[in-house]
């Protein structure tokens, strides 16, 4: 039986949701190891002057435990 865990990661990109949810993976495994999916709980734009300057994502990342 395995037994996985889930961390929630903020993270963020100025190039688009895609880049902030990989953003979100490549930083959890700086600490962690088996990662086996990521969920994207929220999305978020920041707007100045009617331009949007950064996207952020609230993300949960699953990752199997070693026994």
């Amino acid at each position: 039986m395995s037994i996985v865990k889930v961390i929630e990661v903020l993270a963020s990109s100025d190039k688009s949701f895609d880049d902030a949810a990989q953003n979100a993976v490549t930083e959890a495994s700086k600490t962690i190891k088996n990662i086996k999916s990521v969920y994207i709980k929220e999305m978020n734009a920041n707007v100045t002057n009617n331009q949007i300057v950064s996207y952020a994502v609230n993300a949960k990342v699953s990752f199997e435990i070693e026994s």
